[in-house]
């Protein structure tokens, strides 16, 4: 990892890569905006989801933020019922809240996260989505 920036720094859009395998049920468009990698420093990247696209269950040391760019998406925290997102919103995951989010099969979904660093990680991956309810 790279570390914040110390100073002013414009990132051009068109950094995009696909996500690494086995954190979705299909890869996804991930482009890093901020690549944090002490204790504290923020990470935070612009992700766009293909239709009916799912992250795995995962959880962060410090929480994170996600605020939805465009599309519809959908959201559940362990033990709760999933929810519809829409453009405009924002989430908030408490450290330690096992989640999973992801794109509604009629549109892609496109999001904005950020989340701290702790021990070297911002996220841990769980298990993959076995059903919506």
């Amino acid at each position: 990892m790279m570390g914040n920036p110390d100073h002013m720094t414009i990132r051009p859009p068109g950094n995009a890569v696909r996500s690494p395998d086995g954190i979705a049920t299909a890869p996804f468009w991930v482009e890093m905006l901020l690549e944090g990698s002490a204790d504290g420093e923020n990470t935070a990247m612009r992700a766009t989801l293909d239709p009916g696209t799912l992250t795995h269950w995962h959880t962060h040391p410090r929480g994170q933020l996600l605020y939805v760019l465009s599309g519809n998406g959908l959201a559940q925290r362990e033990g709760s019922m999933v929810k519809e997102l829409r453009s405009g919103d924002a989430v908030w995951f408490a450290a330690g809240e096992k989640h999973w989010h992801g794109a509604g099969g009629g549109s892609p979904f496109s999001y904005l996260s950020i989340q701290a660093i702790e021990g070297d990680r911002f996220v841990d991956w769980l298990e993959p989505v076995e059903a919506l309810s």
